[in-house]
């Protein structure tokens, strides 16, 4: 398969990487006069779970290929999409003209309704996933990062088309485990609301390690999220379809606290994961877009809202 990363972020450099060890053509789309900026190397220090569960680091200068224009007859299979979820309606918009006859993966952070989200982009051509992947690029340009084993995917009606499976296909050839789900609008709000209630403390503490090992801060993360419940609710998402997901924040916090502090500060991955990470104004505009939709439905959302000063866009570092 032929593949198209759009833009060199960090789900992008990882899963190209990947997927490129797993036998396919890889290359990214970078705006103009950023491939030299770039240089033909990506410096990668990867700990890579798909077969070890304390994961197995990977040192290396990755050769890629950069192009800096997109015209709609390219042969690309597959573009695969991942931006900052306030990002993407300039991204879907630019690409929508462009997708030839590509299979769109929307490998992303949304809030709002998914089929609105993509825009010009043509539906029938969209699959839709999310990465179990997360780090950042060091001010020394290193890429820092785990790979975890799970790949999310899942449908908004009716099961995968053969798009969306061959899409399913290429990332299960590469080593990945798929977790599906047919209300994927439902998954991805909320997780959405998760990353809102756990920024309510790793912003206040300074960043994410600040949670490992610290059952307290934990806690409160999951009752921010907790109190954030009725609001997916309000906007029609029903919940006990995601049971599974739910459960370490509907479960009694004495037991899912210290169990989620410990798997923070122990479990490798999610450890290189939270020291990596490197965007700290998406984790402010996904608290501010939450509070925002809150006030509007008139939800209450307390911790949230006491939060607030961690993320208010007056009070950007």
């Amino acid at each position: 398969m032929k593949i198209l990363m759009f833009g060199r972020g960090v789900i992008a450099a990882a899963y190209g990487w990947a997927l490129e060890r797993a036998g396919h053509e890889v290359e990214f789309y970078v705006r103009p006069g950023r491939a030299a900026t770039y240089g033909n190397v990506i410096d990668l220090e990867l700990l890579d779970a798909r077969r070890r569960w304390r994961g197995q680091r990977v040192t290396e200068k990755w050769p890629v290929r950069y192009r800096e224009s997109l015209e709609p007859d390219h042969d690309f299979d597959l573009i695969v999409l991942s931006v900052q979820h306030h990002d993407f309606a300039e991204a879907a918009s630019f690409l929508g003209p462009r997708v030839g006859d590509a299979t769109v993966l929307v490998f992303n952070n949304l809030w709002v309704e998914p089929p609105a989200a993509i825009g010009a982009l043509p539906a029938e051509q969209v699959a839709w996933g999310f990465p179990g992947a997360g780090g950042g690029f060091g001010d020394d340009g290193v890429l820092r990062a785990a790979l975890l084993p799970l790949v999310y995917f899942g449908t908004l009606d009716g099961p995968p088309t053969e798009r969306q499976q061959a899409v399913r296909a290429a990332f299960r050839q590469a080593g990945f485990k798929l977790r599906e789900s047919a209300d994927f609008r439902g998954w991805l709000w909320i997780h959405f609301v998760q990353n809102a209630g756990l920024h309510t403390q790793s912003l206040k503490l300074g960043s994410l390690t600040g949670l490992a090992g610290e059952p307290r801060h934990v806690r409160e993360a999951i009752l921010a999220t907790r109190e954030l419940l009725p609001l997916l609710e309000a906007r029609g998402v029903d919940l006990r379809q995601h049971r599974g997901e739910l459960l370490p924040f509907t479960a009694p916090v004495w037991l899912t606290a210290p169990a989620l502090a410990w798997l923070f500060a122990h479990f490798p991955p999610m450890r290189t994961v939270m020291e990596a990470h490197a965007n700290p104004e998406e984790l402010r505009s996904v608290c501010r877009d939450t509070l925002a939709e809150a006030r509007r439905l008139g939800v209450s959302a307390p911790r949230l809202e006491a939060a607030e000063r961690y993320f208010s866009a007056e009070n950007r570092a």
